[in-house]
Formats: structure tokens, C-alpha cells, sequence
């Protein structure tokens, strides 16, 4: 079975694409969010300045929301023509059809439905921390985290923020350990494992950040102890590439147009 990985497309879609592909597996980011993205460094290094955020605007975070579920509709749609779409969301584009509903709420604006949006659309899945059985693979699903020890790599602060950081990781933990239970073939992550293929040196990314590693250490701690086949990962960019830890080939599939094909009864083919 072929596999088209895509790397966070972030609104972009590839030159061109490898045919006779039996599954395609997206590792987050879907959609382009440079009007949110640009605001949320802006908040960055105001906290490290110890500045309150940016307030909301209403007219700008509608089109803000609009720039991530257009393009998101638009790379979706283009991928299902090809076939059978499974995918994770990334830390792009995540918030639930009750928090959008919150949103609306608050700015008093008409916002677009994401999670709506994509129950429309014909051979897409949209996994969230769950397991599907695909033509005999266990593919096991990781939604985006803040693992705690990147909140501590990037030395924030913010109390809240910290403890959120720890739910969610144990929360990950535990998914992970049932993941490894079922005996799983692949994992697919937004994040990479730390210290593989996640160094930070994007030059647009706060200084801070700069040379840092920003992977997850439970899901590193997950493949020493499990040794899937495969993890398939995005999130930082520049990580773009392959490495092996162990029995465990780990892809970080790059970003804007970006993607690998894995033949799963043989080895990876090209990218």
C-alpha cells in the first residue's frame, strides 16, 4: 500500500501529485493562518516583555477565522479527488463548534464552522485521538498538544498556561500508552519526537525560540518503549526529513506543499 504523506499544508498545495496512491495521511495544519500566527508571535513577545496580550478585534478575527476554514475547505476537497484523506489538526484551526460559538459570542460576529465544514466533505476523516484499522495497518492518531517540556524549553511563564500544558500531556501519555497496548503500525503526530527533527531555526520565529528543540518528550519516551513501524510528524518546518530511532522510521514531512510516499510493504520511495 502507498501512503502520500502531506506535510502541514498551512493553505498550500503541492506542484504536483504522485499517482496510483492508495491512502493519503495529513499531519496537521491544514489551513493558511498568517493573520492568526502573526498576532499570536505579536502576544509572544509581549509575554516576554511581561505585557498583557493584543486585544480582539472583532473585524480582524473574522478574517482571521476565514483565512483558516477557506483554505482548510480548499486543500481538503483537492486531496479527497486522490484518496481516502486521514488527517489530525495541527495547533491551526483546532477549536471545537461550541468554541467557535463562544467566539461568535463574544466579538459579535458570524464566524465560519470548521469541524461543520469538513463533515461535508466525501472520503475525509478527521481522527482525534483514535485508532483506524486500513487495509490491515493499525494507524494510530495524535491530536496537537502542549507537551510540558516544551513550555519549559521556551521558558514561559504564565501559570495557566503551565498547568494546561501538564493536563494535556498527561492526557497524552495516556493515549499513547493505549496506542502501545493495541500494538499500532504507525503513529501520526502533529509534533515530532524532541530532538529529532524539531530544531527551531525559522528565521521569523521569536529569538527565543531560536535553536531550541520544540518535539515532544512523551511521544519520543513512546517510540523507544514501542518501536512502531512508522511516525509521521510536521509542525516544525525546517525539521523536514527522515531518521530511524531504533525499528522506527520517523518522517517529518515538511510543510506548504511538502510530502513523502511511503510503499508500506517495502520502503520509503520519494518525496
Amino acid at each position: 500500500m502507498k501512503i502520500l504523506i502531506v506535510g502541514d499544508p498551512h493553505g498550500k498545495l503541492p506542484k504536483k501529485i504522485h499517482k496510483n496512491i492508495d491512502l493519503i495521511l495529513i499531519t496537521g495544519d491544514i489551513g493558511k493562518a498568517d493573520l492568526a500566527r502573526k498576532n499570536a508571535f505579536e502576544n509572544i513577545k509581549r509575554e516576554k516583555k511581561g505585557l498583557p496580550e493584543l486585544e480582539e478585534n472583532s473585524k480582524d478575527s473574522k478574517r482571521a477565522w476565514e483565512e483558516i476554514y477557506n483554505s482548510t475547505m480548499k486543500i481538503l476537497k483537492y486531496f479527497s479527488k486522490f484518496a481516502p484523506v486521514y488527517f489530525i489538526l495541527g495547533n491551526v484551526g483546532t477549536s471545537t463548534d461550541a468554541e467557535i460559538k463562544k467566539e461568535e459570542k463574544k466579538l459579535s460576529v458570524k464566524l465560519p464552522y470548521l469541524r461543520s465544514g469538513i463533515k461535508k466533505i466525501k472520503e475525509i476523516h478527521l481522527v482525534r485521538n483514535g485508532i483506524r484499522k486500513i487495509n490491515g495497518l493499525k494507524i494510530g492518531f495524535l491530536e496537537y498538544f502542549h507537551d510540558i517540556c516544551w513550555v519549559k524549553e521556551f521558558d514561559v511563564k504564565d501559570k495557566k498556561k503551565i498547568e494546561r500544558a501538564r493536563k494535556k500531556t498527561e492526557k497524552a501519555r495516556r493515549i499513547l500508552k493505549w496506542f502501545g497496548k493495541n500494538k499500532i503500525d504507525i503513529l501520526v503526530c502533529h509534533q515530532p519526537p524532541y530532538g529529532i527533527l524539531d530544531k527551531v531555526t525559522w528565521k521569523k520565529a521569536p529569538k527565543h525560540y531560536q535553536g531550541k528543540h520544540a518535539g515532544s518528550k512523551v511521544v519520543l519516551d513512546y517510540i523507544k518503549r514501542k518501536q512502531p513501524r512508522y511516525v509521521f510528524c510536521g509542525h516544525i518546518h525546517e525539521g523536514k526529513g527522515k531518521k530511524k530511532l531504533g525499528k522506527t522510521n520517523i518522517i517529518n514531512a515538511g510543510c506548504c506543499g511538502d510530502y513523502f510516499v511511503v510503499d508500506v510493504a517495502k520502503k520509503l520511495l520519494k518525496e
